[in-house]
């Protein structure tokens, strides 16, 4: 049971993020969803908590735009000030293979939101993270990091940009993250893993073109291989409430088992390197 407990779920308005809150509220937890599109939020509040039915916890709405440095310092700077602890934190929202766009900043939109933004809006609640220790980091990336590499000459695909290898970068870049957060944090009482989702049935994969005659084998496919979004969370679930998983740190998991990651997703050199471009692009210091 989560109750007495606040978990703040990026992207929760739909997906796997929007899952993950239904299940937390039937725990008794209470649920910050960190939502762009406060209209789609607050329709998904009433799914949602019709879903989580009586006796639920409680559930609020908070603006967060992960495309906009200043939407995030905003969230923050609210919690910071309305919030006297955060007991789990999870970096649930994503954008899957758009075509190239850049955020209010200027990155490309994948990175800037995959990963930026929630490095900035982990590296601005550490602090209260650490105040309300024992605490969790959770990181959602994706098996597609396989396919990903990180270039540091051209981070923000200026010199050229393939949607899936971008998405791919972004994704390994979230567990380069979730590697170094968990070594600067140990010994804090936060813990930091990532996961793994598999192949989820949810809107993220809105860009994507799939020929009209193609469609009804598609949808047919995915009804029959893709797991439900209710199926996707239940790792971010696991992750957040389970007692197996307190004082594990820095693991990635799927299916809420413990996996293998190839070597380049926890590269020592890689990921402090990522961690101080990462800092000088949202214009921090730790």
């Amino acid at each position: 049971m989560m109750r007495g407990k606040t978990i703040i779920v990026t992207g929760a308005n739909s997906g796997i993020g929007k899952a993950t809150t239904v299940e937390l509220l039937k725990q008794q937890g209470r649920v910050i969803m960190a939502c762009r599109d406060q209209v789609r939020a607050e329709e998904a509040v009433r799914e949602i908590v019709k879903e989580a039915g009586q006796d639920s916890g409680e559930v609020l709405i908070k603006h967060l735009d992960l495309a906009s440095l200043k939407s995030v310092h905003t969230f923050c700077e609210e919690i910071i000030k309305e919030e006297a602890r955060i007991d789990v934190l999870i970096n649930n929202a994503g954008i899957y293979q758009c075509p190239y766009t850049k955020t209010e900043d200027g990155f490309e939109m994948q990175f800037g939101v995959n990963h930026l933004g929630h490095f900035l809006l982990t590296n601005l609640l550490l602090d209260l993270l650490i105040q309300s220790a024992p605490s969790r980091i959770i990181v959602v990336s994706s098996k597609l990091y396989k396919y990903g590499e990180i270039n540091f000459e051209d981070l923000n695909s200026e010199q050229s940009y393939d949607k899936a290898f971008a998405y791919a970068r972004s994704k390994l870049a979230n567990l380069l993250f979730a590697y170094e957060l968990a070594q600067r944090l140990q010994d804090t009482g936060v813990t930091v893993n990532a996961l793994t989702p598999g192949i989820v049935r949810t809107n993220l994969g809105r860009h994507i073109s799939i020929p009209l005659l193609a469609k009804p084998l598609f949808n047919l496919a995915s009804r029959a291989f893709f797991k439900t979004p209710q199926e996707g969370a239940q790792t971010s679930v696991y992750l957040a409430c389970s007692p197996d998983v307190e004082g594990v740190q820095g693991k990635c998991f799927a299916n809420c088992q413990p996996q293998e990651l190839l070597p380049k997703a926890a590269d020592e050199d890689t990921a402090k390197k990522l961690w101080d471009i990462s800092e000088v692009m949202v214009r921090i210091t730790t």
